[in-house]
């Protein structure tokens, strides 16, 4: 079935097809209230506040004709539009769904957007002129509808037939999914323009691009068109070696910064560890060992058949660590490639509790074209916090501010976050000085 082609010709990979004039970054903007709760900004960036009262703002993209779509958690999708000094002058919904909880994604031409819910992703027709939608298409169905809920869903902008949906798995330890057969803690790329009448199953059709991902939340692309993934490691881990246990679990496993390639040529072997091999933030909390460090692969029970070193060639290693715990759920590149954004949602399984910021992780281009980051593997300094919760040891889920969505406006200027804590639904606008 050849259905919603897009027409896409010579647009920029980085995102959206149009060029915009960049509107002035608002000092304030009137009718929004304050920031609900303090937080601490790099000195190199400016930030201000430009909504509030939304319902969990969990990700932001923005139209060809610079119209600012986000999606609200088990509401819907709105529409922004903004006025001369760059506030927000207008807000629509365009999509009342309350099964949605976090894809959103639309084709670089504008013409063709991409919602999940738990289960499923539906199409629409988009007209960025009217901001309308119509003829809602099932695209894919039979996604698992336990443990990790949240469905990604990303349109290659080296070819926007292609897109990208990930799942996550069904517990901390979905030991199934080791076998990619489950559809869970994967990512799957699937071909539009072959899709079937009533949709794609995600277990049994569509390309695995990774799996062995525990819950690749934040997906993006390079200027080149390839896809990396942060994601959500394991929780309350202990490591149990010749019948001795040690909580290991405050400072480990580490969060990981996952190289897929190019979504079209999957990488071969394409499976990342999960539910077998971590990755190490604190090796000093591995008390059996002296040969871990930050960015090695470890099992939890190593025995005679396998261990951290079996790992070793089968699994690929992240390319760059994060710490624990601290849930990485939106990312985006630059329209040059120099950094990585990166939103930490924070962390429930630590005391005290870490994340809440936003990360700028950069990057730089090989003399083979490719982006990788500046740092090594083994680092622990391979990103900068720009943007964080003035207290973070002291958050929850309840009471902070809880970064989610990230995007850049179309001139690549402006830099747009969204909290999507539950009191609050806010989203704030930050450039460089």
């Amino acid at each position: 079935m050849h259905w919603l082609l897009p027409t896409i010709v010579g647009t920029a990979l980085t995102g959206t097809a149009l060029s915009q004039t960049a509107l002035p970054f608002p000092s304030s903007c009137s009718n929004v209230a304050s920031a609900r709760y303090p937080y601490t900004v790099d000195s190199a960036w400016q930030i201000t506040k430009i909504a509030s009262g939304l319902r969990q703002p969990r990700t932001i993209i923005f139209d060809p004709l610079g119209n600012m779509l986000v999606l609200q958690a088990m509401s819907g999708v709105s529409v922004h539009t903004f006025g001369s000094d760059g506030c927000i002058n207008s807000t629509q919904t365009i999509i009342q769904n309350a099964g949605l909880n976090h894809g959103l994604s639309l084709t670089p031409d504008g013409k063709t957007l991409y919602v999940s819910s738990v289960t499923q992703v539906w199409a629409y027709s988009y007209d960025a002129a009217t901001r309308q939608t119509s003829n809602q298409k099932t695209i894919i169905t039979g996604m698992s509808p336990g443990g990790h809920s949240t469905r990604t869903v990303a349109v290659s902008p080296k070819n926007p037939n292609i897109i990208l949906v990930s799942t996550g798995s069904n517990s901390n330890w979905d030991y199934a999914s080791g076998n990619p057969s489950t559809g869970r803690a994967c990512v799957k790329t699937f071909d539009i323009t072959k899709a079937p009448a009533d949709g794609y199953n995600y277990n049994t059709q569509g390309t695995m691009l990774a799996y062995g991902v525990r819950n690749e939340v934040a997906l993006a692309f390079d200027p080149n068109g390839h896809a990396w993934g942060v994601e959500n490691s394991g929780d309350d881990f202990r490591r149990t070696v010749n019948g001795q246990s040690t909580d290991v679990h405050i400072d480990n496993p580490a969060e990981e910064l996952n190289y897929f390639g190019d979504p079209e040529s999957p990488r071969t072997p394409n499976w990342y560890g999960y539910p077998t091999c971590f990755t190490v933030w604190e090796p000093s909390l591995f008390r059996d060992t002296t040969s871990l460090k930050t960015g090695s692969q470890f099992v939890v029970t190593p025995n005679a058949t396998f261990n951290d070193a079996s790992c070793n060639g089968i699994s690929n290693p992240p390319r760059l660590s994060f710490p624990a715990h601290i849930a990485p759920i939106g990312s985006v590149f630059d329209k040059n490639g120099t950094n990585l954004y990166v939103t930490f949602h924070g962390s429930w399984n630590r005391q005290p509790a870490s994340g809440y910021l936003l990360a700028e992780v950069p990057f730089t281009k090989t003399a083979e074209g490719l982006y990788d980051p500046v740092a090594p593997p083994d680092s622990k300094t391979g990103y900068k916090t720009i943007l964080s919760a003035q207290n973070p040891g002291s958050c929850n889920a309840a009471a902070c501010w809880r970064p989610a969505g990230v995007s850049w406006d179309n001139a690549g200027q402006k830099l747009f976050v969204s909290s999507d804590n539950q009191a609050d639904g806010e989203i704030f606008v930050m450039q460089k000085k």
